[in-house]
């Protein structure tokens, strides 16, 4: 049986002779192993198990096609919960993680006196952001929406998993909430918002739903969408929360202008000083 190192040495190579990230390996072993990084240095010259190494071989062709190192153990953390994620559903990212979080924060500023706080996630995919919400404030009213069945059922699963009472419902965008005459008092989006012609990277690119990537020629579409027909489902005092592309600010400040003149709008920056979210305070003051 080959080591620890010697495994882990093999495979980094090849993923470096791939121009993959060499990281990702290491990753897999330690959940494959269910080891953390400590743990496996201290392991680093004995005899894997045959079964780890048989579930190694297995899975690491995977990996080096370029397969997102999520799809193959089946699921990401998010905002410190496991979510399922699949072919179906975009991967979580960090840099949402800080979307929540502001969000959170903004809901302690302006809706905490609130009893009935009516919180809608417009595009929800896996429920990531819906259902960290709601872990993470239990008076949160939830729904999510989103225009993929298959996406909902995965997360109706993620909600049963981290065990979060999230409404879902299937429907283009706030549509569905209009047809049930639903009023809002937070509405949240992590849109498509990629430009159609932008390049991507293959385990992007092939891997992940191109209905979660791409926002038409500017990467715009379904902001644009969301501020004209938002009016109908947001009450008075509300807010609406999106995460935007890092050089988009400009030109969704302009946009969100229009349709909410009277409002205050900022953009955020990420922590990595990137312009990544987009928040509109409706008299809120």
């Amino acid at each position: 049986m080959p080591t620890y190192r010697q495994c882990l040495k093999q495979a980094q190579k090849q993923m470096q002779n791939a121009g993959l990230s060499e990281q990702s390996a290491t990753l897999l072993m330690l959940e494959l192993a269910n080891m953390d990084s400590q743990n496996l240095y201290m392991d680093y010259e004995k005899e894997m198990p045959s079964e780890l190494e048989e579930s190694f071989n297995e899975a690491f062709p995977r990996l080096l096609s370029g397969e997102p190192l999520q799809h193959i153990l089946g699921f990401e953390w998010f905002y410190g919960y496991r979510f399922k994620v699949n072919e179906d559903v975009l991967i979580p990212r960090p840099e949402t993680e800080e979307l929540v979080a502001n969000i959170l924060a903004a809901y302690d500023e302006h809706f905490a006196d609130k009893e009935n706080v009516m919180v809608c996630d417009i595009g929800t995919g896996s429920g990531a952001i819906a259902i960290s919400l709601k872990k993470e404030e239990p008076k949160l009213n939830v729904m999510a929406t989103d225009i993929s069945e298959r996406a909902l059922a995965v997360a109706g699963e993620n909600a049963k998993i981290n065990e979060a009472q999230v409404a879902f419902c299937c429907g283009d965008m706030v549509e569905p909430l209009i047809e049930r005459q639903l009023h809002f008092d937070i509405l949240i989006s992590n849109p498509p918002y990629i430009p159609n012609d932008e390049e991507l990277e293959h385990s992007v690119k092939d891997f992940e739903p191109h209905v979660a990537l791409f926002g038409g020629d500017d990467g715009l579409k379904f902001y644009r969408i969301i501020f004209e027909r938002s009016k109908l489902i947001l009450n008075e005092k509300s807010m609406l929360a999106f995460e935007i592309g890092y050089n988009q600010k400009e030109a969704l400040m302009a946009e969100a202008a229009k349709y909410f003149p009277d409002s205050k709008i900022e953009v955020l920056k990420d922590m990595n000083g990137k312009n990544r979210m987009l928040f509109i305070y409706n008299h809120c003051d």
